[in-house]
């Protein structure tokens, strides 16, 4: 997903025991706003704990108190992400589901501004962010492996079939072609990809 105050990066946040709400919950909308607004502006070498105070305007002890350091806003960042209730389109095929997934990760990585490659940016220079970054990922592989579940109870995979193989043969495209390689968006990449994988799988390229 980038340094401010003399705390180190893998210094462990503050976390709330419960989920805020009332002020508490207004304040943390407007920190992460601003957050991701100045991240995507300023890259990480103009992301600072002051900077996202005043563009929030909160109280910069308030945000020192809450969240110690920018790896710690980095970490909320992605946290809220994981609070969501997405979960991956049903199409009723495992070709439709991947490559609904697929048109869903180069949007992401493409909208502008693209907090999603802003915040992969800056994990190369944050560990905590890094950290924080890799569970949100976790998560969204384990709900994705609803994906792979339908496709073996239709019928379309063999019952052995690594959930996490596919999915990253899947994906992995879109993030070496966008992010790696930093290449114009290939409209027709996402469904190419997603039928790439699906061929592979259905000829028991995944079974365990």
């Amino acid at each position: 997903m980038a340094s401010v105050s003399s705390a180190p990066e893998h210094s462990t946040p503050a976390e709330p025991a419960r989920r805020p709400g009332g002020r508490t919950a207004r304040t943390r909308a407007l920190v992460l706003d601003a957050v991701r607004a100045q991240l995507v502006e300023h890259g990480y070498d103009g992301f600072t704990v002051d900077a996202v105070a005043d563009r929030a305007g909160v109280h910069r002890t308030t945000v020192y108190r809450r969240w110690q350091d920018v790896g710690g806003l980095l970490a909320d960042v992605l946290s809220l992400g994981a609070e969501d209730d997405w979960r991956p389109a049903d199409t009723g095929t495992l070709l439709g589901d991947l490559a609904a997934l697929n048109h869903e990760v180069q949007t992401s990585l493409t909208e502008q501004p693209s907090i999603a490659a802003a915040l992969i940016a800056v994990s190369f220079r944050s560990a905590q962010a890094a950290d924080a970054l890799r569970d949100f990922w976790e998560e969204r592989y384990v709900q994705c492996e609803a994906v792979v579940e339908r496709a073996v109870v239709r019928g379309e995979l063999p019952p052995a079939t690594d959930a996490r193989a596919l999915l990253v043969a899947a994906t992995a495209p879109l993030y070496h072609h966008l992010v790696l390689l930093r290449s114009a968006p290939d409209p027709h990449l996402p469904d190419r990809a997603a039928r790439t994988a699906v061929l592979a799988a259905s000829a028991g390229a995944f079974t365990h």
